[in-house]
This record gives C-alpha cells, structure tokens and sequence, in this order.
C-alpha cells in the first residue's frame, strides 16, 4: 500500500469517526462516509471490501482510543497504587469513555455489525480485558469466584451502567445522574466491600 492508499484509507476512517461523533451509528453508510471523506461512493471498496470491514476500522480507531484512556487512568492512579485502587480508576476512564463519545461506544461493542468483518479486533481488546481480570484477581473476591469470570461480570455491569446513562434512565431509577456512588456499589458487589 503507498503513501497515497494510506492517506485515502486514513480519510475514510476519519470520516466515518467524525460522521458518528455527530449523528451515531445509523450514519454509517459507505456512501455516506465516501462523501465526508470527499471521494467517490465507490472509492472505499478500493480499501475496505465490504462495509463491515470499514466499521471495523473505525470501532479499531475507538478501541485503541479506550486503550489510550485505560492507560493513562492507571498512570495517574500511579505504581503503588492497589489493585482495586487501579481496578477503580479503569473503571471511571471506560465509564468516562462511554459518555464522551456514546456512538463510537455503542459501535466498538455490536457484534451483529462487526461480525465477520476480518478485523482482528481482539488484538487490541484482550489485553484491556486481561488488565482487568488481572486486577481483580489480585484483588481476591470473597466470591471465589474465577477471576475472569468475576471481570467479565464487571465488565457487563459497566457497560450497562454507561448505556443506562447514554439512554437517560439513571435519574428515574436513582433520582440523580451521579454515576460514582452505583460505580461503588459494582465494585463492592463483585469485589466485596472496601476493607476500611
């Protein structure tokens, strides 16, 4: 691929970053990201086959986006901080991910439009996962549970408190949209409560 490929490959995806920033997922039609990237309707076959292969470069862009704030979450909460100190700080910057940029979220986690894509997102997807099941397995839940089950539990339970939060219906179940006292209890939940 030359320097030029690069760039129109390059474009495609920002435009398809930028198009779902401003109007979400529904958006992302190859006709319609060929136009924000300024080429014609069937440029983007040129690099990306079919249309699930060009969603899956635009939720790869999102996934190394989180990984760049997971990363630097568990840089500010420092070297001697604990596992669930750290595990706490993962937490608040996916939660924080989530709302900033709800439909690259949404994109970078449904499967029935990434499916069969070629991408080999996992790549960029299981390190994330693995930080988090090692965390809490330095942690030790009284619930003995295996450790990657324990983070897989927490996991679904942070990406329903931030669609919750995406959809509005945190302030009709708890009366406010502050989302750190539910983050607590998820965390004491599935990792018992915070020894005093």
């Amino acid at each position: 691929m030359n320097d030029q490929d690069r760039g129109l490959r390059a474009r495609l995806v920002t435009a398809g970053v930028e198009l779902l920033a401003g109007e979400g997922v529904h958006a992302l039609t190859l006709r319609e990201i060929a136009r924000r990237a300024g080429v014609s309707h069937g440029a983007p076959r040129r690099h990306f086959p079919t249309h699930r292969e060009l969603l899956a470069a635009i939720a790869g862009h999102g996934f190394g986006e989180l990984a760049a704030a997971l990363a630097a979450a568990d840089a500010q909460a420092g070297p001697g901080a604990g596992p669930r100190t750290r595990l706490a700080a993962l937490c608040r910057a996916y939660l924080g991910f989530a709302a900033a940029d709800p439909g690259m979220f949404e994109l970078m986690f449904r499967h029935d439009l990434l499916e069969g894509s070629g991408a080999d997102l996992r790549r960029t997807t299981l390190p994330l996962f693995e930080t988090f099941t090692r965390l809490v397995a330095e942690v030790r839940p009284p619930s003995g549970g295996a450790p990657a089950a324990v983070a897989t539990a927490l996991w679904a339970n942070l990406h329903g408190l931030a669609q919750l939060r995406t959809w509005g219906s945190l302030r009709p179940a708890t009366g406010a949209d502050d989302i750190e006292p539910l983050l607590r209890a998820a965390l004491d939940a599935h990792l018992g409560p915070e020894p005093r």
